[in-house]
């Protein structure tokens, strides 16, 4: 902040040094005396609970972006074109790291997520209490979203991100995610289809090999296979009709049902007939 300010004619001799010569030591003084900028943008984002020494490296991010596509010669001053730059990355910083959740993907949604509070403070501060259906669609027309974007960016800025390994209760012994219910199978439940499964495999095999030669390419063909063969196409390549083929097949699932019956109480399990 002691760095001193520049002057015009100085500001541009720095940045055309940059820019034409690649002056290291013209860059560094160019973005030292603007570090300022990226502090002052840094106290407006300070509510969104992010580290200000981060939010200071982000904006001196977008100061050395600035550097890199400044033109001296357009007559504007570093630190008018220096400031947008220095805003977005901080932004940046902010939509990648308030929240795990991913949000602000469209200028709208970034729109709404850093006018949102500001203008829900507004509505509320003219006398109408808590914001209400009417306050939010006030502030979708006033930034062009829909009243259901409003909705979900109300939500989502009035909660922070939890650890799963945060303490509750008086004593503290406890973590919220010795409450979260996992719908995933067990180690133990998956090994255990895994045998199930080749086990149950081999007896179909077995009870398959069992069948006549023609009942055996039917079951095959048309229960085997990803995409099974129709009756008609079993029809043709067999010398059969339809019906017939339909009356072979009925007849090896049954063979099949009493093979597998040795081994399990359902063979439907094992074995179905569409």
């Amino acid at each position: 902040m002691r760095a001193p300010m520049l002057s015009r004619e100085h500001e541009q001799e720095l940045a055309r040094h940059w820019r034409e010569e690649k002056d290291q030591v013209a860059l560094h003084e160019l973005i030292r005396c603007h570090i300022r900028l990226a502090i002052s943008a840094a106290t407006r984002f300070r509510y969104y609970g992010l580290p200000m020494g981060d939010l200071i490296q982000e904006g001196n991010i977008g100061l050395m972006q600035a550097a890199a596509r400044f033109d001296p010669d357009r007559g504007v001053r570093f630190s008018t074109y220096a400031t947008w730059w220095v805003r977005a990355a901080m932004q940046n910083y902010i939509l990648r790291n308030w929240s795990i959740v991913r949000t602000g993907t469209t200028r709208a949604q970034k729109s709404l997520f850093f006018s949102f509070r500001r203008l829900r403070a507004k509505i509320e501060n003219r006398g109408f209490g808590e914001m209400d259906e009417e306050g939010r669609r006030q502030i979708a027309n006033l930034l062009g979203t829909s009243v259901r974007d409003v909705e979900i960016m109300d939500s989502y800025l009035s909660s922070r991100d939890q650890s799963l390994h945060a303490a509750i209760g008086e004593r503290g012994e406890d973590e919220m995610q010795d409450f979260v219910k996992d719908s995933r199978p067990s180690p133990e439940q998956v090994v255990l289809k895994v045998l199930d499964g080749e086990t149950r495999s081999r007896w179909l095999a077995e009870a398959i090999k069992e069948l006549a030669p023609r009942e055996r390419t039917i079951i095959s063909k048309r229960h085997l296979h990803d995409q099974g063969a129709t009756l008609a196409e079993l029809g043709r390549e067999l010398g059969l009709s339809k019906e017939r083929v339909r009356q072979i097949e009925y007849k090896a699932i049954g063979k099949l049902r009493v093979s597998m019956a040795k081994h399990v109480t359902d063979p439907s399990d094992i074995f179905c007939q569409d």
